[in-house]
């Protein structure tokens, strides 16, 4: 009878209004995530701060803390979200497992154009191997990005 009185907590209402006014990329780089801001921050004219967000997932009882470092732009209502996909040998999206960076962008519309400017700039740091967008079809775990 206590089961009947138990509320669920349907999240795809809220995944789907977070990612509707979204562009994300996956980066690959082998460098730790403030090495890999300090080179967007001088390389972009970003200015990536860690402000203590983080993602948390449990996984075989234990709690991952996935950093999150964020950016806001002052002339525009777009924000830019880098998370780490990595933690001690978890991942935040595990379909992705060979991304080391996820980057976010939220708010403002953001052109194929500026996205393919951003991503050249990326590409441009030496430690980065890879930069690609990934489509909302292709991310099966979603709401591990929703905070």
């Amino acid at each position: 009878m206590a089961d009947r009185n138990k509320l669920i907590l349907d999240t795809k209402e809220l995944t789907e209004d977070f990612f509707s006014d979204t562009r994300l990329l996956g980066i690959m780089a082998s460098v730790k995530g403030y090495q890999f801001c300090w080179h967007l921050n001088n390389s972009i004219g970003v200015n990536f701060c860690n402000n203590n967000l983080e993602i948390q997932l449990t996984k075989k009882k234990r709690n991952y803390f996935f950093t999150v470092y964020e950016y806001a732009e002052s002339t525009r209502f777009l924000s830019h979200y880098l998370y780490n996909n990595q933690r001690d040998g978890e991942y935040l999206l595990p379909e992705f497992k060979h991304l080391d960076f996820l980057w976010l962008m939220k708010g403002d519309e953001v052109s194929d154009d500026s996205l393919q400017e951003t991503i050249l700039t990326i590409k441009t740091i030496n430690s980065v191997q890879l930069v690609v967008e990934l489509t909302n079809e292709k991310i099966k775990n979603k709401e591990h990005l929703v905070f």
